[in-house]
């Protein structure tokens, strides 16, 4: 009976949160300015182009010189940082706000190790995760087991958020889908970076939430086995938005009064439920179970928890079954709690990943 009181806790404390966080009328809701298309081909064509089919998603990723500057360093570790270019393709580097063309990234680095006696694991971010700081707390205490942390600032967050965002509200439905384009772009080609240039003998890629997401995608592309880490992610950015709690916070009325959407096209006023199907469909184009199952299934150690407001367990459990030879891994809490108590299983989880994947042999 204790635990579940317990559980029913959690989920209630993801609610509280999110009312608080997301509710009130002090912020504004998801994609206040509508679509962000001009026309149904035109948003159509934009989100093919950002999540193709399975028949061409195996392009290469794009070489980057990263110039590293180092923030500070002690005789066991250094922190560097650096900014490129993202790497999109030119129409949709256009389409990105200016201040989300440039990708900053933080590198925490045991000293003294050399790379090809080392892993690196790529941490992507969550909703509301603007700083460095979050991940490179997780990813500190693996620096023993010499396991480097890379932390990529997301698109349109910290730095890198649009100035007439407030906060993590992403004011258009392209937004999200730019936001997810260009984080896979930069992390494929940060992946091939430690692997191609940097020396590292075993990567990862993991990421907390949307960031779980996204790192899910970027495992399933890579044309390399990677450490695949999704923790606390649901399998498409349906779930949230449509069906879980981020549905009370989405700007509905934006969305259908959008002069430039489509359907008001049509004959007859747009209804909402035209309106949230349609919002469905879009993205749909990111369920990850329709992208190819990763090179090495068996690195891939999906993280859930067991009374998540947010994600629900068929989610996560799509995602595996899609991903044959993948694990699920249930941490007792909701998807707020977890992020603070469970630390110690993301890092358990990352280092097993990392422990399935066989050392890359040196090039002579």
């Amino acid at each position: 009976m204790v635990s579940v009181n317990l559980g029913v806790l959690h989920y209630v404390l993801d609610h509280i949160y999110c009312t608080i966080l997301h509710r009130t009328k002090i912020g504004t809701p998801f994609f206040s300015k509508g679509w962000g298309g001009t026309n149904l081909e035109l948003l159509e064509r934009m989100v093919n182009q950002l999540f193709p089919n399975a028949a061409s998603l195996a392009w290469p990723p794009a070489v980057i010189k990263p110039a590293w500057k180092t923030k500070w360093e002690t005789n066991n570790a250094c922190l560097k940082e650096c900014s490129f270019a993202t790497p999109c393709e030119e129409e949709l580097l256009h389409a990105l706000p200016p201040e989300s063309r440039t990708a900053r990234v933080a590198f925490l680095v045991p000293k003294s190790v050399p790379a090809e006696k080392m892993a690196c694991v790529v941490h992507l971010a969550g909703t509301g995760d603007h700083t460095f700081q979050r991940r490179l707390r997780l990813g500190a205490p693996l620096l023993k087991q010499n396991i480097a942390t890379m932390v990529l600032e997301s698109p349109y967050y910290g730095n890198r958020r649009p100035i007439m965002q407030r906060g993590s509200k992403l004011l258009c439905v392209s937004d999200l889908l730019l936001l997810g384009k260009a984080t896979i772009d930069e992390s494929r080609s940060l992946l091939h970076w430690l692997e191609a240039e940097a020396g590292f003998s075993k990567t990862g890629i993991c990421g907390l939430s949307l960031g779980g997401v996204h790192a899910a995608m970027v495992g399933a592309l890579h044309p390399t086995p990677v450490a695949t880490l999704p923790f606390l992610a649901p399998h498409s950015a349906v779930v949230p938005f449509c069906e879980g709690l981020y549905q009370h916070v989405t700007a509905w009325d934006a969305l259908k009064e959008d002069a430039s959407h489509p359907l008001a096209k049509c004959n007859g006023e747009v209804t909402l439920e035209q309106v949230k199907e349609k919002l469905r469909s879009v993205l749909s184009l990111t369920d990850v179970t329709k992208f190819p199952v990763p090179k090495d299934p068996n690195a891939v150690i999906f993280v859930a928890a067991t009374d998540d407001g947010y994600i629900p367990k068929h989610s996560v459990l799509e995602l595996q079954k899609a991903w044959p030879g993948s694990e699920v891994r249930w941490v007792t809490g909701g998807h707020v709690s977890s992020f603070f108590l469970h630390g110690d299983a993301f890092r358990k989880a990352i280092v097993d990943g990392l422990n399935r994947l066989s050392w890359r042999k040196s090039s002579p």
